[in-house]
C-alpha cells in the first residue's frame, strides 16, 4: 500500500511556517492571561458568577466588532492588521498588572479591550490561511494551526497554574505582552498575497458587505448548517469552560494548580487529536467529525462529572480535548472550503460572532454554580450536548445515510480506494465541480445531488510510474484525472502499443463498471497523479439520470472498443450494454 502524503509537507512554505511559529507563541502568552485573569477574579471576588463574568469580557466583544472586523479583513491588508493586532495587545497586555492594583474594573476593561482586538487578528489569520496552502494541504495546515493555537496552550495554562501558586501572579501578563511582540516580529517576515478591493469604505458599504456575508451563509446549506449546530454546542461549552475551576475547588478538593493542569491536559488532547487530523480529516465528510467529536465529548463529560478523583478529572479532560480536535478542524474547513477568497473575512467573523454569544450565553449560567450542586450542573449539561450532537446527524448537508457511515468505519481504518491506490478519501464538493467542468452532461446536476455524489466518490493519490489498472483484470471501478496523466496500453506481439494519454479532465475504467467486462488495457500513471474514484452503481446511476453523460459514455466505449483487441474470455454485460444503446438511440431520436 502506498504511503499517504507527508502531513509535514505544509512546513515547507516559508510563510505558513512563520504565521504557525507565530501563532504558537502567542497563543502560549494568551492562554497564560486567560487563566490568571480567572484565578485573580477568584482570588479577590470569591465568586463563581465573577469568574464568569470575566470569561464573558473575553468573549463579548466578539458580538459587538466581530462582524465588523470580518468586513476589515476583506477590505484592507490582511497582513497589516496581523500587525497591529499584534502591537495593540502587546500593550493592552502589559498595562493590566499596572492598572489592576488601582481598580479590579481596569481588568475587565483590558481583557475586553484586548478581545476586541483579537477579533480582527482572528478574522484576518483565518482568511489568509487557503492563501498560505494548498488546497491539497489544507486540511493539515488546518491541523497544525489547532496545534499551535491550542496546544500550545498546555505550556500556557501548566504556567499560569505554576506561576499563580509559586510567584506573582503579574509575570503571566508580561510574559503574554512579550509573546505579542515576538509573533508581530515573525508575521512582519511573512508574505501575504495582497487583497484588493473595490470601493469606498463607510457605514454604508460595511453594511452592504455584512449583508454579502450573511447572504454567502444562508444560501449554502452546509454554511447554514453549520451555523445552525455550533449555537447549542457553544452555549454548553461555555457553561462547562466557567464551571472547571469551581468544580475543581468545590466538588473535588483541588487546587489552582490543578486547575492549570486540566486545561493543560486538555490542550495536549487537542494537540494529539489535531495531530491524528492532520493525516485523517480528509478521509471522511466534516458532518461526520462533528456528529463523532460531539457525541465522544459527551460521554467524556459525563465521566467527568462522576468522577472523584482529581487526577481521573485531569485525565478525562485529555480524553475530550482530543475528541474536540476532530470538531474544531472540521468546522474551520467548512468555512474555508465553502467561502468564496472575497468573503472569507465576512463569513470567518459571522462564525466567530455567532459561536461567541452563545459561548457568553453559556458562561452567563455560570452564576447558577453558586445556587446549585456544580457537579449535577456538569451532568445537565452533558446531557444537553449529547441532543445537540444527535441534533447535527439530522442537519441538512451534514447528515449521512446508514450506508455512508459504515463506509467511514472503512475509510478510517484506511481501506484501498481501488486495487493498487492506497487509501483513499472522501470527495469534496470542490472536486466534484471540477468533474463537472469537464462533463457536459452532468452541468444540469443541483447542488444537492452534487453533494451526494460527494458523498459516494472517493479520492486516491498516485505516484509518477504506478500501474493503476492491468490489461485483463476485473474490478468494478471507474476514474477521473483530477491532477496529473496518465499512459494507456497493452502488449501485442511482444511490443507494448500506446493508445493514449490521459490528462486532467479525462476519464477510463468506464467500459470495466459499466459493463462488466475484463479490463481492456494497462493504465500507468506518467506523473505523480489524483483520480476521483466511482464504483460501478455510481456510473450506472449516472448513466441512468443524464442522458448526454450517457451518450458521452457510450461514445467513448465506441471510440476505445475500435482501438484495441479485446483480451480473451472477455465477457461483457451484453445487456447493460444494449441498454446504453437502446437509451442513447431513444435520446438521440427525440
Amino acid at each position: 500500500m502506498r504511503e499517504a502524503p507527508s502531513a509535514f509537507s505544509v512546513f515547507k512554505s516559508r510563510s505558513f511556517s512563520l504565521v504557525w511559529t507565530a501563532q504558537l507563541i502567542s497563543s502560549m502568552g494568551s492562554a497564560l492571561t486567560a487563566l490568571a485573569s480567572a484565578i485573580l477574579v477568584l482570588r479577590l471576588t470569591g465568586s463563581a458568577l465573577s469568574v464568569g463574568l470575566m470569561l464573558i469580557a473575553s468573549s463579548a466583544p466578539t458580538i459587538l466588532v466581530g462582524l465588523i472586523a470580518g468586513v476589515f479583513a476583506d477590505r484592507f491588508d490582511r497582513k497589516r492588521i496581523l500587525l497591529a493586532s499584534d502591537l495593540l495587545r502587546s500593550v493592552s497586555i502589559f498595562l493590566i498588572p499596572f492598572l489592576t492594583h488601582v481598580n479590579i474594573l481596569y481588568l475587565y476593561v483590558l481583557v475586553a479591550l484586548t478581545s476586541s482586538i483579537a477579533q480582527f487578528f482572528d478574522s484576518a489569520h483565518a482568511s489568509i490561511l487557503p492563501e498560505l496552502a494548498p488546497e491539497k494541504e489544507l486540511s493539515a495546515a488546518t491541523s497544525w494551526m489547532a496545534v499551535s493555537s491550542l496546544g500550545s496552550t498546555t505550556v500556557g495554562f501548566a504556567l499560569a497554574g505554576f506561576i499563580a501558586t509559586s510567584f506573582n501572579i503579574d509575570w503571566a501578563f508580561y510574559l503574554d505582552g512579550l509573546s505579542f511582540l515576538v509573533s508581530a516580529m515573525l508575521i512582519l517576515l511573512t508574505r501575504v498575497p495582497v487583497l484588493v478591493a473595490a470601493g469606498q469604505t463607510s457605514l454604508r458599504a460595511i453594511g452592504r458587505n455584512l449583508h454579502a456575508g450573511f447572504k454567502v451563509v444562508s444560501s449554502t446549506p452546509i454554511l447554514r448548517s453549520l451555523f445552525i449546530a455550533i449555537a447549542p454546542i457553544y452555549l454548553i461549552f461555555g457553561l462547562e469552560i466557567s464551571l472547571l475551576l469551581p468544580f475543581t475547588l468545590r466538588a473535588l478538593g483541588g487546587t489552582e494548580l490543578h486547575f492549570g493542569l486540566q486545561e493543560a491536559a486538555e490542550a495536549i488532547g487537542i494537540a494529539i487529536g489535531s495531530l491524528i487530523m492532520a493525516r485523517l480529516a480528509d478521509r471522511i465528510r466534516a458532518g461526520q467529525w462533528l456528529a463523532i467529536s460531539y457525541l465522544g465529548m459527551a460521554a467524556a463529560m459525563i465521566v467527568y462529572s462522576l468522577s472523584r478523583s482529581v487526577w481521573l478529572v485531569i485525565l478525562t479532560m485529555g480524553v475530550s480535548g482530543l475528541l474536540n480536535a476532530p470538531s474544531f478542524i472540521g468546522e474551520q474547513l467548512v468555512v474555508q472550503r465553502a467561502t468564496p477568497r472575497q468573503m472569507r473575512g465576512r463569513v470567518s467573523s459571522s462564525y466567530f460572532v455567532v459561536r461567541d454569544i452563545m459561548y457568553v450565553t453559556g458562561m452567563s449560567l455560570a452564576g447558577l454554580a453558586d445556587l446549585m450542586n456544580v457537579r449535577d450542573l456538569f451532568m445537565l449539561s452533558a446531557f444537553a450536548l449529547v441532543i445537540a450532537g444527535a441534533i447535527v446527524l439530522r442537519l441538512p448537508a451534514l447528515t449521512e445515510t446508514l450506508t455512508e457511515w459504515k463506509r467511514t468505519l472503512t475509510l478510517l481504518r484506511g481501506v484501498e480506494a481501488a486495487p493498487r491506490l492506497g487509501a483513499g478519501r472522501a470527495a469534496s464538493r470542490a472536486e466534484i465541480d471540477r468533474l463537472i467542468q469537464h462533463v457536459n452532461g452532468l452541468q444540469g446536476m443541483t447542488s444537492t445531488e452534487r453533494d451526494e455524489l460527494a458523498s459516494q466518490t472517493m479520492v486516491a493519490q498516485a505516484p509518477g510510474g504506478k500501474v493503476v489498472v492491468y490489461r485483463g483484470e476485473t474490478s468494478d471501478m471507474a476514474y477521473f484525472v483530477l491532477r496529473g496523466s496518465v499512459g494507456v496500453g497493452y502488449v501485442k506481439d511482444d511490443d507494448y502499443v500506446i493508445l493514449n494519454i490521459l490528462k486532467e479532465g479525462d476519464y477510463f475504467g468506464e467500459m470495466a463498471a459499466l459493463s462488466g467486462s475484463m479490463r481492456n488495457a494497462n493504465v500507468i500513471t506518467e506523473e505523480d497523479s489524483e483520480f476521483l474514484v466511482f464504483p460501478s452503481h455510481v456510473l450506472r446511476e449516472l448513466a441512468r439520470k443524464y442522458a448526454d453523460a450517457r451518450i458521452m459514455f457510450q461514445t467513448t466505449m465506441k471510440e476505445r472498443l475500435s482501438m484495441i483487441d479485446t483480451p480473451r474470455r472477455a465477457s461483457f454485460d451484453q445487456q447493460m450494454l444494449r441498454q446504453l444503446r437502446t437509451s442513447t438511440s431513444a435520446v438521440e431520436n427525440e
